[in-house]
């Protein structure tokens, strides 16, 4: 048991911290094109509403929803926001596809904002406060999910709660990127992003598929070892796809540049 609370602390871990990594690029953008009052106070209105929003719906989850029907529903819902991101970071392994963004999120949003004639202040800015606002609510929200559903099935043992760990794992990961994105003051270009996408999908598809099949009835061998079997088996076949998008992308190439 102590084994599979390790195992949600990391993947609430990584997966908190993609998202935050993600938030943080957005609140950065407005509070160097805005200005920081905006930014921090768009980003505090949004730690509000997801603070009620946990307190309501995640009490809701525990009490009302009966364990199989929710072990069915998080299960299908973890192996599509898992897939989601392996598809990502299979296209970005492959060549497919630019191996890091959040430089070109940055420099996009700051165009954006340079277009409408936003210009630095010291007053709240409305634009600057609302947009903040989205994107922390947004990202905190999948945080705040995968808290709730990975805490909810890992449950109690010894005094120790499936919840509490998952919020810890969270917790860590906000202290890391926000003390990263304070220490270089610039998006957080070295975060090997493209990484914890992909092994955060591995592990959300994992998850998802052995949560999925307990909901249906599936009495998985070896219980919570046949985790390690659904992460070897999603390495697998994200690594063939990998290699075979790949190779077809490097055969594409000589016959475009014979046809330029």
């Amino acid at each position: 048991m102590i084994a599979h609370f390790a195992a949600v602390f990391v993947a609430a871990f990584l997966a908190s911290t993609v998202e935050f990594v993600e938030a943080f690029t957005i609140v950065l953008v407005i509070g160097v094109t805005v200005n920081w009052r905006s930014s921090l106070f768009g980003m505090a209105l949004a730690v509000v509403a997801l603070a009620a929003i946990v307190a309501i719906l995640g009490t809701a989850l525990i009490r009302y929803v009966p364990i199989e029907t929710l072990r069915l529903i998080v299960g299908l819902l973890l192996v599509l926001f898992g897939l989601k991101w392996l598809k990502k970071a299979v296209m970005r392994y492959a060549g497919l596809k630019a191996l890091h963004d959040e430089e070109a999120i940055y420099e996009e949003r700051l165009a954006e904002l340079r277009a409408r004639g936003v210009a630095p202040g010291k007053r709240l800015d409305p634009f600057g406060v609302a947009t903040s606002f989205k994107s922390v609510l947004l990202e905190g929200l999948e945080v705040a999910f995968i808290v709730i559903t990975f805490g909810i099935q890992a449950g109690s043992y010894s005094g120790m709660s499936g919840i509490a760990v998952a919020t810890l794992g969270a917790a860590l990961a906000l202290l890391v990127v926000v003390g990263a994105g304070t220490l270089v003051r610039a998006p957080l270009q070295r975060v090997p992003e493209n990484t914890l996408k992909f092994v955060v999908g591995i592990m959300l598809a994992s998850f998802g598929t052995f949560w999925g099949g307990e909901g249906v009835g599936l009495n998985w061998w070896g219980e919570d070892l046949f985790l390690l079997a659904l992460v070897g088996f999603y390495l697998l076949i994200s690594g063939a796809l990998i290699l075979s998008l790949r190779a077809a992308a490097r055969a594409r190439r000589p016959t475009q540049g014979a046809i330029d």
